[in-house]
């Protein structure tokens, strides 16, 4: 088992190389941002980085809230030459690129989980619960995450600004539907109560990126990254309302903000935060000026 106490060793940054037990010849690194006043008992979240790979960016962004927020933020890096493309990463590796099934054990899904049960069993963290945030790609990761039951232990989750969804839908195919992987309709009340919100920066229309999904099946969610985010929620709600059960999904707009992780990062903080220290209401955003002051303080800091 690889030493995981580098990461809380002193206050501030540290990166860690890590191998999941499941994929022991594919590297992975930790990018950890540690309070000053940091112990075991504080929480946790695991930060899932967007297209680029570039968890130690992540890491960064999430650095200048961790003193506030009170956590322990770790962005796992997921590198291109281990974990290829959007099917290893964004789709967790269901299937092959011939569409062949691969065993649930082979589920990169498992990767973060796996990682807070090392954290508890090493004694860095005695938190019961663990926060999850996820941009863009990261996003996609999360909720999709999330969708196969890997939810244990998970005190609130953020899919922020996921350019495609899995939706809660088994007429829809996976991976933009829950369709032909198993799942039957069964399942879906116990997804429907994952305490998941939904995060779409309200300038997040751009549809001319090298990455943005432009295909058919994922046009038909919605013109771009905003409106597909809201068509998400909306279908567990609807989902919700047929089989006659509560969903706790919530949808935040973020006013203002395209796609940026640094920017998403800093309106999530804040949410994750309120969710982790156990209040019993919904965390909501900061009013604006408040959003506007923290994420001055981050640009600050990285002077």
């Amino acid at each position: 088992m690889i030493d995981l106490s580098p990461l809380v060793a002193q206050p501030g940054p540290a990166s860690l190389a890590y191998v999941d037990p499941a994929f022991p010849d594919r590297r992975l690194v930790l990018h950890a941002a540690r309070p000053t006043a940091w112990a075991p008992d504080v929480p946790v979240v695991l930060v899932h980085h967007g297209v680029a790979r570039n968890g130690r960016d992540y890491r960064d962004y999430w650095l200048p809230h961790v003193e506030s927020g009170g956590f322990l933020a770790i962005a796992l890096e997921f590198p291109e030459d281990g974990f290829p493309e959007y099917l290893w990463y964004n789709f967790g590796n269901l299937h092959a690129k011939d569409g062949t099934p691969n065993p649930r054990e082979q589920w990169t899904f498992g990767i973060g989980p796996r990682l807070y049960a090392a954290l508890r069993a090493q004694g860095i963290t005695t938190a019961p619960r663990y926060g999850l945030f996820g941009h863009s790609a990261g996003g996609q990761y999360v909720h999709r995450m999330l969708s196969f039951g890997y939810r244990q232990h998970v005190g609130i989750a953020v899919s922020a600004n996921a350019g495609t969804y899995a939706m809660p839908d088994l007429a829809i195919d996976w991976p933009w539907g829950l369709g032909a992987v198993g799942l039957t309709e069964a399942d879906l009340p116990a997804l429907l109560d994952v305490p998941l919100t939904i995060m779409a920066g309200t300038e997040d229309t751009r549809t001319t990126g090298r990455f943005f999904p432009k295909g058919p099946r994922s046009m038909r969610q919605g013109p771009h990254r905003h409106g597909r985010a809201h068509a998400y929620h909306r279908t567990a709600q609807d989902l919700a309302a047929r089989l006659g059960v509560p969903c706790r999904w919530r949808l935040l707009d973020v006013p203002g903000v395209g796609h940026d992780g640094r920017r998403m990062s800093a309106a999530a903080a804040p949410v994750i935060a309120a969710a982790l220290c156990g209040s019993t209401a919904q965390a909501e955003l900061p009013p604006q000026a408040e959003f506007r002051r923290r994420e001055a303080m981050a640009a600050s800091s990285r002077r």
